[in-house]
């Protein structure tokens, strides 16, 4: 099962899901399947608890597995929201990793990439993992300048400037108080 991504990238790419069910066969038997081809799956067998904590693990290992990719879009909105269809949003927000399994039904779980906006949407959905911001590059400085640092004193107000600081700025004059001043006509 490969699903670690190590490259980073700018370019939106699909969310990636991975869906792990139990398919019955009869009355008696059954057998897990999983959407990755490459997943080893146990033989057809009649003892259901046994399959259901298999099925249990091996979503819980391509959880582990996979490193959430923040440039990726939201599994959910390409499947048109269809895991919440009363609900009508855009997709937005970080990207998560979220396990969605129906404690009702017992015979489906579903790894997904989703966004932040359709997480709390999606019925029984757990997050499991969030994509990492993007670290800031050399080659996007974020020059940011400090406030001058005034000395202060107790209330918030600014105190008197030290010798050899910089001239205050001058006060300022409200215009409604020289528009008052002038005659009416």
């Amino acid at each position: 099962m490969t699903t670690v991504h190590t490259e980073p990238s700018t370019e939106r790419i699909p969310g990636r899901a991975w869906t792990v069910r139990i398919v019955g066969h009869g009355r008696n038997s059954a057998s897990v399947t999983c959407s990755t081809a490459a997943c080893r799956m146990p033989a057809r067998s009649d003892d259901l608890a046994a399959l259901r904590a298999f099925a249990a693990r091996h979503a819980a290992a391509h959880a582990k597995a996979a490193t959430v990719r923040p440039n990726a879009w939201c599994h959910c909105g390409s499947q048109r929201c269809g895991a919440h269809p009363d609900t009508k949003t855009h997709c937005a927000g970080a990207v998560l990793l979220i396990l969605r399994h129906d404690p009702v039904m017992r015979r489906v779980w579903s790894v997904e990439e989703v966004c932040e906006t359709c997480a709390p949407l999606i019925p029984n959905a757990t997050v499991l993992a969030r994509a990492e911001r993007p670290r800031r590059t050399p080659d996007r400085p974020t020059a940011q300048n400090p406030a001058p640092v005034l000395p202060s004193v107790a209330g918030g107000f600014s105190s008197p400037a030290a010798p050899g600081a910089a001239e205050p700025a001058p006060v300022r004059r409200s215009r409604r108080g020289s528009q008052r001043s002038r005659p009416r006509r």
